[in-house]
């Protein structure tokens, strides 16, 4: 057993450190909540697991220098750096994280709940007492706050107490020791102790014992990774030791490091971080795909990294570069590694070394039945598809124009630094209920500028004006010229004609680069500033909240719009609009996705390989409530009330309310062919009132009001009721402003309506 307060003591002394191969602090705010709540109420917070070694031939983070016995962290990190958080105001020598997770923690010694600072509500309410003071200055140090309530003096100071009593709690903590074990035998011991929570990786057990003959490897490489990310392409861990492992032994597995020193992986790393850097500089500068969005198939970057060590770290031409680039895109482009990555570049590594890229190109041809033709069809699908890339790339390489102003779009970014924003032809109220206006063959590029003045206007209503302005400037970004497909009505005909028109350029490009005779420019491309359209239909809007609040809550930030393949036949299971590969919290759970459409995604499959499948934002941010409260040891209870109760004299408006909301669940069933089942459990549950207010309180939109804008029926929301003047005492100036800003944004006018 071990008191907290020793433990504290030996974190600061070195003595307890943290083995290089675990991951890093991954905990939210309402799982430290949870554990100081536990803590202070006596419940059991689980033990310790510690291996007590000597050995200096293991790499830590948090120790001090020298000999001596150590105790590696091996369970208990996230419980031990949450504490030494709260209590020392700072993060541990060892840590690697987000400090938000555990700064600013405060206790209210009337109600005994713990939460996080916020100003409104704690500002001026001496009872709220902020943790990490009471244990730096001590419960005496507030008498004076509480002097005031004399009566009351002596039940806060108590509760004060036995909170500050916390560094006395004992820890049982279980030891591994004996000079026999090595970092192998204790990294498995790891994985079994944590074989529900952070169970490391084969790219984790790897770089293990990379780092126990080479302690800063991953520093090293977190270092450069971070400086990809700033630069717009996002690598992980994994990503570069594969990579590095290729360039080292030219193998895929992991395994292949067993029989590499640390001179040699360090060797190995350097030139690997050389080589990528080698060709993003190429893949930016010749065909402009210069962020990670349009950066596909980073399996296909390992490739060309070991092409590049084999070729001694450069391209041997001009043409020799352009054909390793049309191998690249094409790989991304057919999903070379979706499927058994590591079988299938290990045979690319053996072609590789026999015939070069001209090699990696036949089996490319072979495996895709002899012809790597781009066809319309392929241009189908969205934002998130493999082929939007190519669309950027052609506008970045070819000679479009900018729609308003006719000035070529690469000339006019290289001389100005203007930023490029992503255009949507149709706009998307035309669209709605119709087709998907993120379509490829419904975007195209534009200046900032020109975007904003075109704004949402048809495009019947300004290409033959801008065509008229600037002559030839419709092919240039491969836009039909027929003006009878520029109608709402004949959108479907638009996309295919648009198809047709950027498969051919597609193909006539790729060509060039297959036989090394496309053009090269006397200046490379310089990275570009793209901005993507501002959401514009409540769907957008939705994801993007959500993802705003589930960071807040403390899930990780996810792949925003992209293709989830089979693993073991590379087809497309599901497009999701937002994708946590690796748990809501890093290193936490299954993976997790966000579909917008259920019937385009193989639900089972998805199950059966462990992917956790949300088809409504409403549903996942529910999920993330509920799983943050019990973290906190707390139920989720919804209030009927998020603001004061109507007085009595609106009882009768309030019977009014429900009558309204009610009857929205047979008009938007009957006359908009939706039905909205939560509004009546919700009204249920909560009372029409509690119901409404959850609603505009919410931090998006709900699934109901994304439906009803898609059926052109926003007046059938219970925003738009809110708005009904008759309704305005039962609700705040702040909750009716809510309510009037969403049915504006979307193009439903409240003053018009009323």
């Amino acid at each position: 057993m071990a008191k907290l307060s020793t433990l504290l003591d030996q974190i600061d002394s070195g003595t307890i450190v943290l083995p290089e191969f675990q991951r890093g602090y991954v905990w939210n705010r309402e799982q430290v909540r949870g554990l100081m709540r536990s803590l202070y109420r006596g419940y059991p917070v689980g033990s310790l697991l510690l291996w007590e070694t000597a050995a200096t031939d293991v790499a830590t983070r948090g120790g001090t220098t020298g000999g001596g016995i150590r105790l590696m962290l091996l369970d208990g990190q996230q419980r031990i750096t949450s504490l030494y958080g709260v209590i020392r105001g700072r993060p541990p020598a060892f840590f690697d994280g987000d400090p938000k997770a555990f700064t600013g923690l405060y206790f209210n010694v009337e109600t005994e709940v713990f939460e996080f600072y916020t100003r409104a509500k704690m500002a001026s309410d001496p009872r709220w007492v902020n943790v990490t003071e009471l244990f730096q200055q001590g419960p005496a140090f507030h008498v004076a706050q509480f002097s005031d309530t004399p009566k009351l003096l002596n039940k806060y100071l108590d509760r004060l107490n036995r909170l500050h009593q916390i560094t006395e709690r004992e820890f049982y903590d279980e030891k591994i020791t004996g000079a026999d074990k090595d970092v192998d035998e204790v990294v498995d011991i790891f994985n079994r102790v944590n074989s529900g929570g952070t169970k490391l990786s084969k790219g984790d057990l790897a770089l293990a014992k990379v780092c126990a003959q080479w302690p800063v490897a991953r520093r090293t490489m977190r270092e450069v990774i971070n400086r990809w990310r700033e630069q717009g392409f996002r690598f992980t861990f994994d990503w570069l030791l594969r990579a590095t492992t290729a360039v080292a032994t030219g193998r895929t597995t992991f395994e292949a490091l067993n029989r590499v020193d640390a001179a040699q992986f360090r060797d190995a790393l350097e030139r690997t971080i050389a080589h990528t850097d080698t060709f993003l500089e190429e893949l930016s500068g010749r065909l402009g795909l210069d962020h990670d969005r349009v950066l596909k198939s980073k399996s296909s970057v390992i490739v060309v990294v070991r092409l590049l060590d084999l070729n001694g770290g450069s391209f041997d031409s001009s043409a020799h570069r352009d054909k390793v680039l049309y191998w690249y895109l094409n790989s991304a482009l057919w999903a070379r590694y979706s499927a058994t990555t590591e079988t299938t570049m290990q045979r690319d590594f053996e072609v590789l070394e026999r015939s070069g890229v001209e090699g990696l190109i036949t089996v490319l041809e072979q495996w895709r039945g002899g012809s790597l033709e781009v066809r319309p069809h392929d241009f189908e699908g969205s934002s998130a598809s493999r082929f939007y890339p190519l669309l950027y790339l052609l506008t970045r390489v070819g000679d479009a124009r900018d729609l308003r102003t006719g000035r070529p779009l690469r000339l006019e970014y290289l001389d100005s630094g203007l930023s490029l924003q992503q255009h949507k032809i149709f706009p998307t109220m035309l669209l709605r209920g119709r087709g998907k206006a993120t379509e490829n063959a419904n975007l195209c590029f534009l200046s900032e500028e020109s975007a904003r003045a075109i704004g949402n206007r048809p495009p019947e209503d300004y290409l033959a004006e801008m065509e008229a302005a600037h002559p030839g400037v419709l092919a240039s970004q491969w836009i039909p010229s027929d003006p009878q497909l520029w109608r709402a009505e004949r959108w479907r005909d638009f996309f295919a004609a648009r198809r047709e028109l950027l498969a051919r350029e597609a193909q006539r490009f790729l060509t060039e680069l297959r036989d090394g005779t496309a053009g090269t420019d006397a200046l490379p491309l310089r990275p570009a500033s793209v901005v993507v359209e501002n959401a514009d239909d409540p769907r957008a809007v939705q994801v993007r909240d959500l993802i705003n609040e589930l960071q807040r809550l403390g899930c990780s930030a996810p792949d925003r719009d992209t293709e989830v393949p089979d693993p073991q036949t590379g087809r497309t299971l599901a497009v999701a609009e937002a994708f946590w590969p690796y748990g809501l919290q890093a290193g936490q759970g299954s993976p997790v996705l966000l579909v917008s459409d259920s019937a385009e995604a193989d639900l089972p499959r998805l199950k059966e390989l462990g992917y956790e499948v949300f088809t409504s934002v409403d549903t996942l941010l529910g999920y993330v409530k509920r799983r943050n409260a019990e973290a906190a040891g707390e139920q989720l209870v919804e209030q009927k009330a998020v603001a004061e109760q109507p007085r009595e004299e609106n009882e009768p408006l309030l019977r009014e309310l429900g009558v309204a909301l009610r009857s929205l669940y047979d008009r938007a069933r009957d006359e908009a062919g939706y039905t909205p089942s939560q509004l009546l459990s919700m009204i249920a549950d909560l009372g029409p009132l509690g119901a409404a207010r959850r609603l505009l309180h919410a931090p998006t939109v709900s699934d109901g009001f994304s439906a009803l804008w898609e059926r052109g029926r926003l007046d059938l929301t219970v925003e738009a009721v809110v708005c009904e003047p008759r309704f305005a005492p039962l609700f705040t100036e702040e909750e009716l402003e809510t309510a009037r800003r969403r049915l504006n944004q979307f193009g439903y006018s409240v003053d018009s309506a009323a």
